[in-house]
């Protein structure tokens, strides 16, 4: 049986949701909250230590303004409302990503979330925001180049936004699309993938159990025979 301790998830397929229910792609966006806050319990309940999660790219700039907008609205409110809730839990927050272009309000708000749940131990939840891994990994490059450091896969590894978690045991995109998407490029090397045709707010833990279960008996070889 495969130890499970770090599960990476494409939530994929909000939008197309509310449309498919002749509503607004926000409107799916909004009930795909729902589905975020089940898999949390279910991560905390399998007993899995960390769980990415895909929230928003540096692809997703060309979003039309609204639509981004209301995505930082409903993160704000999220982190506002819930962040005793994540306390009590114990679930710490990291943020991967840049966090540059975000308002002051919401970079402000992230930087408190992150230091609020720094000493939690029962998952910690890495939310890729304003992520791409391309951008990443030119980053750490160019670090180590500044800083003439020897270019290494230790070294590079160092100065990824992912420096000191593990690398993702398995990968969940929803949506019934099949590409990672400027996704953890680096760090989903040997992550075994699996793409789910459920659109994310339809995503549910009876899903998300079957797939652990089905990782956990997989043969993994790792180059080996």
């Amino acid at each position: 049986m495969n130890p499970i301790n770090h599960v990476a998830i494409i939530m994929d397929g909000n939008g197309r949701w509310g449309l498919k229910h002749k509503q607004s792609r926000n409107a799916g966006h909004r009930v795909g909250l729902n589905t975020v806050e089940s898999i949390i319990k279910q991560t905390i309940k399998s007993k899995i230590n960390y769980l990415t999660l895909y929230t928003f790219s540096t692809e997703n700039w060309k979003r039309p303004k609204k639509e981004i907008l209301f995505l930082f609205d409903l993160l704000e409110n999220f982190l506002t409302k819930k962040i005793d809730e994540l306390i009590k839990n114990g679930i710490k927050l990291k943020i991967i990503g840049e966090k540059k272009m975000f308002s002051k309000k919401l970079k402000t708000l992230l930087e408190i979330s992150e230091k609020k749940t720094i000493h939690n131990k029962k998952l910690q939840i890495n939310l890729a925001l304003n992520y791409g891994s391309k951008t990443e990994i030119i980053n750490a490059l160019k670090f180590l180049n500044k800083s003439n450091i020897t270019i290494s896969q230790k070294n590079i590894e160092k100065n990824l936004y992912t420096k000191g978690i593990p690398d993702p045991d398995l990968l969940i995109r929803t949506g019934n699309t099949k590409r990672l998407s400027n996704f953890l490029l680096w760090q989903l090397a040997y992550t075994e993938i699996f793409f789910e045709k459920k659109l994310w707010p339809d995503f549910k833990n009876k899903d998300y159990k079957k797939i652990l279960n089905k990782f956990k008996s997989l043969k993994r070889n790792f180059g080996n025979i």
